[in-house]
């Protein structure tokens, strides 16, 4: 957690840290111990080697794990002298913050238990929001695989996406976008 002067000094923001290969989870937890809150998003998949079967957290987006602060030198100095970071993300020398609602999206559709994997970063498609079931009110891209259609979920400032199957019925066109073709 921040501190109030660390509070008081700006607003918090989440930022995508990108970390050393196979270091997301090592990141986080370093990060917490420092008094950030950090996001590792993950899920478990079971590995099976010869002799035994285990649970192991996957990172939903390899090499990336968001932190939340409150941009000042100082911090952003604590962050970057933090074990296995090698950068925080962002455009033109300027670090970049994610928007909450990204990364509440992530949480939601992970805290859910629908089956999700990584998916293609996508730019384009049409913006919807699901209207009832596990995924409720969670907005994301509709695109059609295989035909069936999948929410899609985008943190663009690390170009990564997140998709699970809905039921073309459980969603509707958000604001402007195009008509959604059932």
């Amino acid at each position: 957690m921040l501190t109030q002067l660390e509070e008081m000094s700006g607003q918090a923001c989440w930022y995508a840290i990108h970390t050393r290969s196979n270091f997301e989870q090592r990141v986080a937890g370093e990060l917490g111990s420092r008094g950030f809150e950090s996001y590792f998003p993950a899920y478990e998949e079971i590995h099976q080697w010869k002799d035994r079967k285990k649970k192991v957290a996957v990172p939903l987006f390899p090499g990336y794990v968001f932190v939340r602060f409150a941009d000042s030198p100082g911090l952003r100095l604590r962050v970057l002298h933090t074990a296995g970071v090698a950068r925080i993300l962002g455009n033109g020398g300027m670090i970049e913050a994610v928007p909450d609602e990204e990364i509440g999206a992530v949480q939601g559709l992970l805290n859910s238990k629908v089956p999700c994997h990584a998916h293609p970063f996508l730019r384009e498609g049409v913006r919807v929001r699901v209207k009832r079931g596990a995924l409720k009110d969670l907005e994301g891209t509709l695109v059609r695989f295989k035909n069936r259609a999948r929410l899609v979920i985008s943190v663009a400032l690390i170009a990564q996406s997140v998709a699970a199957e809905v039921d073309i019925r459980d969603v509707e066109p958000v604001g402007s976008s195009r008509r959604v073709a059932a």
